[in-house]
């Protein structure tokens, strides 16, 4: 028995007034600092007040969010006692606002304990909406979280299905300013889970079909949002590519190992998350590729390659990847970060180890063990093709 979970989808470019729509006494915004400023609040504010529905801000959220700030914010609503939580920003805004929730149902739940297998009351106290400011995460869909452990340097991501919000309003108004290398690596970010959601054991028909929408729209609609950010079609499309991406790999499973790989990366040296998972895409394509050129030929094909072998399709792809990545400015080598190598190859051991520890490993395709992990992390930072 399998299920397909998401959430009441709002989009269009006035998809924000459906907060007007809303029943409900409180709300609890969660977001960051920047949005306050920027007057993202207030447009949501302004809904909410049609609604008659008072609120409450919480923007302590930082890039790569804490355990400490996830706890701060939770305390805030137990305090506070919404009946609805709002996530407004990035991955980081929403995953936050996700596991706040969380802890909001449960409060003596750790953020990362959470499972699957726990129950939460979270939903008898308040319901979820997730308003996505870039079109990269999906976090809108999605019933994963991270948050960072400061103490150990480690991204820990958690999931369960009671953390799918209820609402995800995607308003292309809300990203027409995104700034040029926000939409370069959130852009990579959705590739990268369209790929993933793809490239999975896991993969059926309701994740093939978003997936493959999704790898189609990055292709044609993100450089155009790249070269010019008032492109509103462009901008409306990256936004749904984003949310079709991660419907298909958070029911399927994230497994072409980029976000294994990005992960330990922005770990240890904090690179954007979209960035470090972008760079690490055609790698694990071409490993893959080596056994299961197939799936990536479904791929080729949907967009419109033609060739005369599976492998030949998947290399035009990887190849379309590598091009697509360097005409919006993003790197092609891990040393193209400026990090230095015996920097890299000193938490090499401890980023192979995190990387073989996600959850995701046993859905992918094509298994590695810690040897060829590692290959993968050192051909990277050179920028050597996987032959292996």
């Amino acid at each position: 028995m399998w299920y397909f979970r998401n959430p009441l989808i709002v989009f269009g470019d006035d998809a924000l007034e459906h907060l007007r729509e809303i029943k409900g006494n409180r709300a609890l915004i969660i977001t960051d600092e920047n949005l306050v400023k920027l007057g993202f609040v207030e447009k949501v504010a302004k809904e909410l007040k049609h609604a008659g529905i008072e609120y409450k801000v919480f923007d302590q959220v930082e890039p790569d969010p804490s355990i400490e700030t996830v706890k701060k914010g939770a305390q805030v609503a137990l305090e506070y006692q919404p009946d609805w939580l709002i996530g407004l920003g990035g991955g980081s805004a929403m995953d936050a606002a996700k596991m706040i929730w969380m802890l909001y149902g449960t409060p003596d739940t750790e953020p990362y304990a959470i499972t699957p297998f726990q129950d939460f009351e979270a939903r008898s106290k308040a319901k979820m909406v997730c308003i996505p400011t870039t079109s990269g995460t999906g976090a809108e869909v999605t019933w994963f979280m991270v948050v960072t452990d400061t103490v150990e340097q480690r991204k820990i991501a958690v999931a369960s299905p009671e953390a799918l919000p209820d609402i995800a309003i995607l308003d292309s108004r809300l990203i027409k300013d995104l700034p040029k290398n926000v939409t370069s690596d959130t852009g990579m970010d959705v590739l990268s889970h369209s790929l993933e959601g793809l490239c999975s054991t896991w993969r059926n028909d309701f994740t093939d079909g978003p997936a493959l929408m999704a790898i189609k729209l990055v292709f044609q609609y993100l450089k155009r949002s790249y070269d010019n950010g008032s492109d509103m079609e462009a901008r409306e499309h990256m936004l749904n590519a984003s949310a079709l991406a991660s419907m298909s790999w958070s029911n399927g499973m994230a497994a072409l190992l980029s976000h294994n790989m990005g992960h330990a990366l922005g770990g240890f040296f904090h690179i954007t998350h979209g960035k470090c998972v972008g760079l690490y895409t055609p790698y694990n394509m071409e490993y893959l590729a080596k056994v299961r050129a197939d799936v990536l030929a479904q791929a080729a094909k949907f967009i419109g390659f033609e060739g005369k072998s599976d492998l030949e399709l998947a290399q035009q792809l990887i190849k379309k990847v590598r091009e697509l990545a360097r005409s919006i400015g993003q790197p092609l080598s891990v040393k193209e970060l400026n990090i230095d190598r015996k920097a890299y190859e000193k938490v090499l051991p401890q980023m192979v180890e995190r990387a073989m520890g996600e959850a995701s490993l046993p859905a992918a395709l094509r298994i590695p063990d810690e040897k060829d992990m590692e290959k993968m992390f050192l051909y990277a930072y050179d920028g050597k093709s996987i032959d292996f």
